[in-house]
């Protein structure tokens, strides 16, 4: 079994972040990439808000990340990480494959996953039309027609933000009210932009290269609905990806990771967390990539406290 001073658990902007900074440590961190290399911003089309970059595809962001710390030496194990035992140090770490690893430390950047709704011709248009970020990609349908699905604060803040950019904004909410904050909900109505379908679900998305049309039911009426549309942003919910540190670690009632925010570091001295697995407010590239720094930070220090 090979011992690591660094395991950096998840390749997305908090993970490539922690390990650039903990190789330039000289701490000779090995990255377990996890399902999805890149994390969620491969499913960002087009990024014009990350500093140095005003036009970048997700992808090619991601691959840049990945050649970066490629270059200081970090290995990259194109696995998952099926169990992780935090009960002494160093912690274990089991894969997919069966094989095992240990560490003096633990950096968890497993990011959260977007609940889809799984709707016919959803799996087609991702990144093509429907979008989970309208802060990321909304820019991209300035004076166009987009719909937002859900009601929650999420899915209010996400038609707030698209409203001052969009022609027309509609809202598809399942239910016959919203579960948003009711300052949030005054500010929703206020806009005369912003339409919304109570009691509507989507129940298929269609177009030839890109997105252009939904089909909605309202499920009081039964009534079907095809709608003209250029761009789709659901907001109906995350799920952080922490199922592995269930009763190892506090986790909120949400499912994050509590982390001291100085240093990133959890209820585990040694093990750190940073991105969408720790932070339930802003998810964005950058915030993502300072949260890996500040936690490769804390796991030096805290490797230097072991001498």
């Amino acid at each position: 079994m090979q011992d690591y001073n660094v395991i950096v658990l998840g390749s997305g902007p908090a993970g490539y972040t922690a390990a650039l900074y903990a190789a330039r440590a000289g701490l000779e961190p090995v990255i377990i990439a996890g399902p999805l290399l890149g994390g969620q911003l491969v499913y960002t089309h087009q990024i014009e808000n990350y500093p140095g970059f005003p036009n970048v595809p997700g992808m090619d962001l991601v691959d840049i990340f990945k050649k970066q710390v490629e270059d200081l030496g970090v290995q990259i194990i194109y696995e998952i990480a099926k169990k992780v035992d935090v009960r002494k140090n160093p912690f274990l770490v089991t894969m997919s494959n069966g094989i095992q690893l240990s560490s003096k430390s633990l950096i968890i950047a497993t990011g959260s996953s977007p609940k889809w709704l799984e709707a016919e011709g959803e799996e087609r248009f991702k990144g093509k039309g429907i979008s989970i970020c309208a802060t990321c990609d909304g820019f991209f349908y300035r004076n166009k027609k987009v719909a937002i699905i859900g009601g929650s604060n999420t899915a209010l803040y996400e038609a707030l933000f698209m409203a001052k950019l969009a022609k027309e904004v509609i809202i598809v909410n399942r239910e016959a009210s919203f579960k948003g904050e009711k300052m949030l909900q005054e500010q929703v109505k206020k806009h005369s932009n912003i339409q919304i379908l109570w009691n509507t679900e989507v129940l298929s998305f269609d177009g030839d290269e890109k997105l252009t049309k939904l089909k909605v039911r309202n499920n009081q009426t039964q009534e079907l609905e095809e709608i003209a549309i250029d761009g789709v942003f659901e907001a109906i919910g995350q799920k952080p990806n922490s199922d592995l540190f269930l009763n190892q670690l506090e986790i909120d009632e949400y499912g994050y990771i509590k982390t001291n925010h100085d240093t990133r570091q959890t209820s585990v001295p040694g093990i750190f967390a940073a991105g969408d697995v720790q932070e339930p407010f802003f998810r964005q590239a950058i915030v993502a990539c300072g949260a890996g720094a500040v936690a490769a930070l804390g796991a030096e220090k805290y490797l230097l406290s072991l001498q």
